[in-house]
């Protein structure tokens, strides 16, 4: 099935496409393994349509995540009900919500690789109405970003082993993993030092009483259908 995908196939385009374009709205499918894949296939070729696959990847990245930013703005209140149920997908949205407010376009690019996270982010930037032009530019930068590096992955895995392509997937598939794993570290830590210093802060006798954070993460999942981004 590998040896399929090469710039020589038709099939290997559509697929650069279409699995990153769903996959924002379906994080179940494979688009990283698939962009990897194709750079294990094509490790030993200078053939320069390899240009034109990362160009494809790129793209259908980018589509995937404007299509979910316009159901988010479009079907703001079905996308609450249906991908941010529950107290966990409260504080997902809650957090990509204030961490949108925080740092903006860089959020969006981060998030391109961190699959749950991006899916929480282009939802969110979409009901909460982010600036277009500037979620343009994000996912636009993210989604090249993002296609170089899993095609490197695959190129450097398919390099390694050029007689065992499924070696060489497996080792750009685990490299893909740990920096994804690496990122979530990183965004938990974070997460949990804020949490920590709004606590202390929380703690000191002067100032306005707290909320429980429960009803904060519900008040932030139940307004931000409906209130959009200033400016």
């Amino acid at each position: 099935m590998l040896t399929s995908l090469q710039t020589g196939s038709p099939l290997s385009y559509l697929i650069a496409v279409i699995v990153p374009a769903l996959d924002a709205v379906f994080p179940v499918l494979p688009s990283e393994t698939v962009v990897i894949a194709l750079g294990v296939t094509t490790a030993g070729s200078a053939d320069p349509r390899i240009a034109l696959l990362v160009g494809c990847a790129a793209a259908g990245a980018f589509l995937g995540d404007n299509l979910s930013y316009l159901i988010g703005h479009h079907f703001g209140n079905w996308a609450g009900r249906t991908f941010f149920a529950g107290p966990k997908g409260a504080r997902r949205r809650a957090w990509a919500e204030g961490s949108l407010r925080r740092f903006g376009m860089q959020l969006i690019v981060v998030c391109r690789f961190i699959p749950g996270g991006r899916t929480a982010v282009t939802l969110t930037c979409g009901v909460i109405g982010y600036p277009r032009r500037r979620y343009l530019t994000a996912t636009a930068c993210a989604g090249i970003l993002w296609a170089s590096y899993a095609f490197f992955l695959g190129r450097l895995g398919g390099q390694l082993f050029e007689d065992k392509l499924w070696i060489g997937l497996l080792l750009g598939l685990g490299l893909g993993l740990a920096v994804s794993v690496l990122i979530e570290v990183g965004r938990r830590v974070w997460q949990w030092r804020t949490r920590a210093a709004l606590g202390r802060r929380r703690g000191r006798p002067p100032g306005p009483r707290a909320e429980p954070a429960a009803q904060v993460e519900d008040r932030s999942a139940t307004v931000g259908v409906t209130t959009r981004w200033p400016g």
